[in-house]
């Protein structure tokens, strides 16, 4: 696209990074809940899901709406990047219990729902072709805009509301970002509302049925272990008697994912969103059933493993949207698109709340065995996906 400005992916990718820092903004914070409403370790599942559940219901209600074909993208973009700054900002300004933050975080959540997919609309827009590689730097941005409240905990701030001040500030500055420098693309394609009709169709089509499997699997594995990590972390420092700043690894485990997904969309353009997705998902399965080995050595092997665990288990994400945006019939893509996302975080609510629930009872290390079937139910619908559509 000759008349494309050269700044527009740059934008763009600072403006997702900037606008989903809100998205783990209340993980972050809560070691310190913990310490001050005497929370268990379970609470990082409800407060995960809470901002997951509101996602899924912020998606269905603008796809059901069809609000990103009736408003301008770069416009509803600000508006949820704002709307998810305010509910942040009230965690500080009058949230004093554990069921105040999660009503926050959901509907957080649901202004997320306007950020985070918009965005990838508005990149479509200007990037018709090479998508593969655009998505990869939009869900790299994903990654590190997700792990920018951890960065900003880990400074060590007296308290944690400045945590919440800072990615509330980050989300208005992306929504600016979009809203002034980031016009509507020329081949923006206004879709229709989501129909149930073309739900129905969409589950019928066999390559989109193979190519979700995939995608399911991933999103099995993908938020459980981003949730869980801190929890890795501190459980190997106390066995080691080490002192390690958590929420910079935290920060580092998600963030480096970001790296990964930019990597994995160059080379998907030379090998395919494919072999990619099934490369990332094998490896990060492999991460799964290494956990309880590698907690027993030393750091310098606990750090190549948690970036090996962290590239992968995110670089696979924008492929499994390149293919299932290619598989899906054409008239339903759209539709196809949103209930593949609600039923995959629908998925990541029941993975992170089975495994969160067993951190009081059994070793972190072990827990994480459970995530291991989901990647490996994923390679399997990948193989199938590569038998019905061999050119993929």
């Amino acid at each position: 696209m000759t008349n494309r400005p050269r700044y527009i992916l740059i934008a763009i990718v600072a403006a997702q990074l900037l606008g989903t820092s809100t998205w783990f903004a209340g993980n972050a914070i809560l070691p310190v809940l913990q310490a001050e409403w005497s929370l268990p370790n379970s609470a990082v599942a409800e407060l995960t899901n809470s901002v997951q559940l509101g996602f899924i219901v912020g998606a269905l209600f603008f796809a059901f709406l069809a609000l990103a074909d009736r408003i301008s993208p770069r416009v509803l973009f600000f508006i949820c990047a704002v709307g998810t700054a305010f509910f942040n900002l009230q965690i500080a300004f009058w949230a004093d219990s554990l069921n105040q933050v999660l009503l926050l975080r959901f509907f957080g959540g649901m202004m997320l729902a306007g950020v985070y997919p918009v965005g990838m609309k508005i990149a479509t827009g200007w990037y018709p072709e090479g998508l593969g590689l655009a998505l990869g730097y939009l869900v790299g941005a994903l990654a590190l805009g997700t792990s920018s409240g951890h960065l900003f905990a880990s400074f060590e701030f007296n308290d944690w509301q400045s945590v919440i001040y800072l990615t509330s500030a980050c989300s208005v500055i992306g929504g600016l970002l979009v809203l002034l420098f980031v016009p509507d693309g020329p081949a923006l394609h206004k879709g229709g509302a989501l129909r149930f009709r073309h739900l129905w169709v969409a589950m019928k089509d066999k390559p989109l049925q193979a190519a979700a499997g995939g995608y399911f699997g991933h999103m099995w594995e993908l938020y459980a272990v981003l949730a869980l990590a801190p929890y890795w972390f501190i459980a190997w420092a106390a066995q080691n008697e080490v002192d390690l700043n958590i929420p910079f690894w935290s920060f580092y485990v998600i963030g480096v994912g970001g790296l990964g997904c930019m990597l994995g969309g160059h080379i998907s353009l030379k090998l395919g969103s494919w072999h990619v997705a099934r490369f990332m998902l094998f490896c990060s399965g492999v991460c799964c059933l290494l956990s309880p080995f590698i907690f027993e050595l030393p750091f310098v092997v606990v750090v190549i493993f948690w970036t090996i665990w962290g590239v992968t288990v995110v670089a696979d994400s924008p492929q499994f949207s390149a293919l299932s945006a290619r598989t899906a019939p054409n008239e339903v893509v759209g539709s196809a698109l949103t209930m593949i996302n609600a039923i995959g975080f629908t998925i990541t609510i029941i993975a992170t709340q089975m495994t969160a629930m067993l951190l009081d009872s059994f070793p972190i290390e072990w827990v994480m065995l459970l995530l291991a079937p989901g990647p490996l139910l994923g390679l399997l619908s990948l193989r199938r996906l590569k038998k019905i559509k061999p050119d993929i």
